[in-house]
């Protein structure tokens, strides 16, 4: 998913917006639950429509009708979860989400949007470029799977070598040879970072070290390199190389982590770190909030008490009333994305001594 698509998901939508968030399952015999597991939600979904006072018979109908159709629209059989909205006005959606998401169902002014927020920055979405000196090839991937890219300039292939000048020296004291690899790999990182652009990614790198040394010398800082296959792989087939890049990946998402403990003990030393969610609400609404740190199944529903948001513990749709915000967390994110701060979602107890959310200021 494009940054495009998902800020136009996160824009505010006439009440009622329903989000159904859900768990699926890719392997039988267990993938037969999923139609029952997403009839009791769209069941729930009903119930909470038409017992909701602020909400017209009528408009509670459509809501459900353009719920209806976003599901019968969904294909959830290779992905980790399924994300279904719908508003008045006809407006419905449906998305597949490469991880694992939590069930549940939000009425709200926006949609819940945080689970695909944060499946577009894990790398479980990842780019994977396959270097060789005849054919470069570029892979998309996502979760488990591979895909190749056949546009952008991929696959890429050089020059048809003169042969009178193989051997020659440039100027330079290089072998045309070298020259023409270096050209090559020029290219290469062109194409990539046009490719960037549209859709921002980690990559992984895969080839013989050489080849590796001198993409790094081209790229420099322009290219997020989340790590390395050494190798030649040109005729590599996508599985082995999704299998070889996942421990790859996961060393990435491990260093990640670190590093977001690290820049919040530098934030607090120069007193721009919040903790907790009533002191986070506060600051990113006053856009102050430059990088937001949260756990993934960090929810909180909350009551507006005026102009505050007042937390309480437990999950999306525990608390009923006009003026309740089914999930403050989900809030919090959107509202930092609309600052243009950065989200990063981390494991679940990473931030045990951050009550579960934080936050760097920008002041």
């Amino acid at each position: 998913m494009d940054a495009a698509t998902l800020s136009e998901l996160r824009k505010p939508r006439a009440y009622p917006a329903v989000s159904v968030l859900m768990p699926t399952e890719r392997r039988a015999p267990r993938r037969r639950q999923d139609p029952i597991r997403l009839r009791n939600l769209l069941a729930e979904a009903r119930r909470r429509l038409h017992s909701d006072p602020r909400v017209d018979p009528d408009v509670a109908d459509e809501v459900m009708h353009n719920l209806e159709r976003a599901a019968a629209a969904a294909d959830p059989a290779h992905a980790e979860g399924l994300a279904l909205f719908a508003a008045p006005g006809g407006e419905h959606h449906a998305f597949a989400v490469d991880q694992p998401v939590d069930q549940r169902v939000i009425v709200d002014t926006t949609f819940a949007t945080r689970d695909l927020i944060a499946a577009s920055t894990r790398t479980s979405r990842y780019w994977l470029l396959a270097l060789s000196d005849h054919e470069t090839r570029l892979w998309d991937g996502r979760g488990g799977e591979l895909t190749e890219v056949v546009r952008h300039g991929f696959p890429a292939t050089p020059e048809p070598v003169d042969e009178e000048r193989v051997g020659r020296q440039s100027p330079r004291g290089l072998h045309d040879g070298d020259e023409r690899h270096r050209q090559y790999l020029r290219e290469i990182v062109a194409r990539l970072e046009a490719v960037l652009v549209r859709d921002r990614r980690p990559v992984v790198v895969a080839g013989v070290v050489r080849r590796q040394a001198l993409f790094d010398e081209l790229a420099g800082t322009r290219v997020t390199v989340a790590g390395r296959i050494d190798g030649s792989h040109e005729t590599t087939p996508p599985s082995t190389l999704a299998r070889l890049a996942r421990p790859v990946l996961d060393a990435y998402e491990d260093l990640r982590e670190v590093a977001v403990l690290a820049e919040l003990e530098t934030a607090r030393r120069l007193h721009r770190y919040a903790a907790g969610l009533d002191e986070v609400v506060r600051l990113v609404e006053e856009g102050r909030g430059e990088h937001l740190i949260v756990e993934r199944g960090y929810y909180a529903p909350a009551v507006r008490s005026g102009e505050e948001l007042v937390p309480f513990e437990g999950v999306p749709g525990v608390l009923r009333g006009a003026d309740v915000v089914d999930d403050v967390v989900d809030n919090v994110i959107e509202t930092t994305l609309e600052y243009g701060g950065e989200v990063t979602f981390v494991s679940d107890g990473f931030l045990v001594d951050h009550d579960r959310i934080a936050l760097v200021t920008r002041f």
